[in-house]
This record gives structure tokens, sequence and C-alpha cells, in this order.
């Protein structure tokens, strides 16, 4: 029957690893007793069974010697044989003999022959199972052939000498026997249990150590836990948890980072802002009330693009390699961000190129976080270069190492080599290029880059003609998805 669901709201219980342990230590034990019980009763009766089954062998053989002399003398002497078995055995014994056609000769005549005379002529004692005037009884016959007279012309017909004995002493040997072994496992299995608690709890010391050691913590240390000081078994769970403080860290240090680089940026434009504002409500001419407020105005556009651009870098630091994932066709958030940035181009009076070929290019990822990325390229390119240059998007396919390669090439200043690291770190501007940026641009491109599986590669524009500008050209590649052609995939535009 399965079980029912918990109500809405119910707290579940909390499970125990020392219970669990315990149960799977003792139901095993407490369901195996009953069994090592019966295996004993089966093992005490074949134990009790042998001595008796020995001495009625035996008498039977001694009663077959007499009767191999001669079978009515072998009679006569029973009453003095069961005398000797009641003295020394303390319980009577049934003897007869009978004839090979199964006729009585002489003994108690209680005891039935064998349901197979032939069964019985086999040779040695064979022994059985009789009920025997309402009694189970345990009977051992066997055949004997008289030594052949001279006086006689063919030989003595064979004799079967019976005994029988009741089975009351053997049940009370096998009931010795269960008490004796029986017994004491009732003290046994209850010390057993309570030293394999005490074990178990001795055994789980380590995890209260462990958990004393961490709760004795302070609060802001997030140092990864020593594997040496737990147990073998939770080496793996110790290793998850220290991934999870490593990732922990990062986290509160990236908030951290982000709230100090925040404050920091925007402090200068927001003293800026506070300082026209003063300045505009002591102007009295129209005309530099109305530059007043233009200056506030394009600090206060200045001012959001640098709040958006570090909120997208914030989202894109947490959100963690998980958000690339999806499969989809590079060309399209492409062609959204070079659509969403053209009129910067146009503007400015440059010459802006979009170059991709005709197929799908499938890769994995986020549609949206690429397309940051490109508009991220793109406007750095378009910031950096002067009017009437260009600026040139491409896509293309690499078969010689299976990738997508996304460039963005422009004729502007370009960066130093000894500089294009440095670029990629937050809030780093190169000094010198007149242009008032915020130092993100680029952070951003190499966070989104990074949880791509890719690194932003800087260089010079091949295709630039002027020495004095030699260009950038800003290089990523993606990792190509083979797709099979009989799967469904996104509509690609």
């Amino acid at each position: 029957m399965a079980a029912e669901p918990l109500p809405a709201g119910a707290p579940r219980r909390q499970r125990s690893l020392f219970g669990e342990i315990l149960d799977w230590m003792l139901v095993p034990l407490l369901l195996v007793w009953p069994l090592s019980i019966g295996i004993t009763f089966l093992v005490a009766q074949a134990v009790a069974n042998r001595p008796f089954d020995n001495a009625l062998s035996h008498r039977a053989n001694v009663l077959a010697d007499l009767a191999s002399g001669d079978a009515h003398f072998a009679v006569g002497l029973l009453p003095a044989l069961q005398r000797a078995d009641v003295e020394l055995h303390q319980q009577p014994r049934l003897m007869q003999l009978r004839a090979a056609d199964g006729s009585l000769i002489g003994g108690d005549p209680d005891i039935p022959p064998p349901p197979d005379l032939r069964w019985a002529k086999r040779p040695g004692v064979q022994l059985r199972d009789a009920m025997i005037d309402g009694r189970n009884m345990r009977v051992a016959s066997r055949w004997v052939v008289p030594p052949a007279q001279a006086a006689l012309r063919r030989a003595p017909p064979p004799v079967l000498v019976q005994v029988a004995e009741g089975m009351g002493p053997r049940g009370a040997l096998a009931r010795q026997i269960m008490r004796g072994v029986i017994l004491p496992q009732f003290v046994i299995v209850p010390i057993s249990i309570l030293l394999v608690w005490f074990g178990l709890g001795q055994g789980i010391v380590p995890l209260d150590d462990l958990q004393a050691r961490i709760r004795r913590r302070k609060p802001d240390d997030l140092s990864p836990i020593d594997q040496r000081e737990a147990p073998e078994e939770i080496a793996p769970l110790v290793d998850s948890i220290n991934g999870l403080l490593s990732r922990l860290d990062h986290s509160i240090h990236t908030q951290k980072r982000f709230i100090a680089d925040a404050a920091h940026q925007l402090k200068t434009p927001l003293a800026g802002l506070r300082m026209q504002a003063e300045l505009a409500q002591r102007e009295a001419d129209p005309q530099e009330l109305r530059s007043s407020l233009r200056q506030i105005g394009l600090s206060v556009v200045r001012t959001t693009r640098l709040v958006n651009q570090l909120l997208t870098l914030a989202r894109t630091e947490n959100l963690g390699l998980a958000a690339a994932g999806n499969l989809l066709d590079l060309r399209q958030p492409v062609r959204d961000a070079l659509q969403d940035i053209a009129p910067l181009a146009f503007d400015k009076g440059l010459e802006l190129e979009f170059d991709a070929p005709e197929t799908a290019l499938w890769v994995r990822g986020n549609a949206l976080l690429l397309q940051e990325l490109t508009k991220n390229l793109l406007d750095n390119a378009i910031a950096y270069t002067e009017r009437g240059g260009s600026v040139a998007l491409r896509l293309r396919a690499r078969t010689q190492d299976w990738s997508i390669e996304l460039a963005v090439e422009d004729t502007g200043i370009g960066i130093a080599p000894a500089e294009r690291e440095l670029v990629l770190q937050p809030f780093y501007r190169v000094l010198g290029t007149g242009h008032d940026g915020s130092g993100l641009g680029l952070s951003i491109v190499h966070e989104i880059a990074r949880q791509h599986g890719t690194s932003l590669e800087l260089g010079d524009n091949p295709a630039s003609r002027d020495p004095a500008r030699p260009g950038l050209r800003a290089v990523l590649r993606f990792a190509a998805v083979e797709t099979d052609p009989a799967l469904p995939l996104p509509d690609a535009a």
C-alpha cells in the first residue's frame, strides 16, 4: 500500500541516522533469531536420536545373535531382556520374532511387520517410525538366517527380529538440549543489542565532534573544513560542504565588492549632480539655466548607464555556470543586440557591417547573456572609434576546432598589449582616450564569456590601415553543438 502524502503544511519527521543504522542492524538480528531457534530444534532432535538409535540397534543385534542359534530359545529370553532394559534405560522395550511369511514366532504381537518385507530383508538393522497401540515408537528390524543343520535337507527359513521403544526419552533429551542452547540466548541477545547500541553510539562520536567544531565557528568563518578531521565515510559530504562554503564565500565577496564599487563609482556623479543642481538654483539667466539643466540631464544619463552596468555585472556574476545550458542559434541573440545598438553607430556616422552564414550556428548558452555580451562589445567598439570609422560584427564556423567564432572589429584607437588583461577588470579605464566610460563593459563581457566556457581575446584589427590607430579585434570562440536533424530544435530566424 502506498504511503499517504503528508497534509499541506505538516512538518516532516526528521530522520535519525543513528536510529536507521540501529534498525538495519537489529531488525535482521531479531528476524534471524526465530530461524536459529528452528534450526537448533532440528539439530537437537538429530543429536538426541543418534544415541537412542545406536542403543536400539545394539539391542536388535543382540537379539538377532540369540535368534540365529535357536529362535524359540531367543523367545524364551525375551522377558529377561525386557527387564534388563527397564533397569538400564528406565523404559520398557517391545521385542518380537517373526517368520519369513510374517507370522509371529514369539514376543509382543503389537509390533507391526514392516510395510514391505523385502525392505526389511536388507542387510543390517533398519530403523523406522511406527504407531503402536496409539503411541509413536521407533522400531529396529533385522533379518536373521539361522545356520544350516545336518539333519535338515534344506536351509532353515530366515527370522525377523524387531525391537521397539517409545519416543518420549528422545523428546526429553531434545528439549533438554534446546533449553541448554536457547536459554543462554535470552541473555546473550539483549546483551548483544546493548553492545550494538553502545558501539554505534561510539561510532558516531566523530560526527558529534565535527558538529561541535562547526558550531564553534564564528559566523564569518567560511574556511574549508579539514577533511582529515572527519571519518572517511563522510569525506564526500565534507567535500560538498566545502564546495558550498567556497561558493558562498565567493558570493559574499562579490556582493561586498559590488556594494563597495557601486558606492565608490556613484559618489562622483552624484556629487556632480548635486553641484550642478546648486549652480542651477543660483542662475538667473535662462540660457545658463538651460545649459545647467542640460548638463544635469547628461549626468543623469551617465549615472543611469553606470547603475545598469553595475546591475548587469552583479547578475552575471551571481548566475553562475548553470546559466549557460540552452541550445540556441547564436545568430539570433547577436542579431538582436545589433538591432539595439545600430542607432548609436549611425548617429556617430560609423560604417556598421554584419557578416554571418546562412546556416544556423548551434551553441549552448543563455540568449539574454549572449545578447548583453554582444551589445557591450559593440558599444565599446563604437565608443572608441572616431566618426567616419567602421565597426564589423562577424560570425563564422571553424571546422579546425569545431567552434563558433564571434568577432567584433573596429578602426578605433585600440588597446595597448600591456593593458589588454587589465581592461578585463571592473572599473579599469585606459587613460588618455578622451572617453568618459565606467570601465565595466569588457568586464561584463569577460564574466559572461567565462560562464559559457570561453574567454575574450583582444588584439589589433588586421583590417586597420592606420598604424596610429591599430583598432581592436575582440574574439570569442564557443563550442559548437552537432545536432541531429531528427531532433526538434528551436526556431532560428
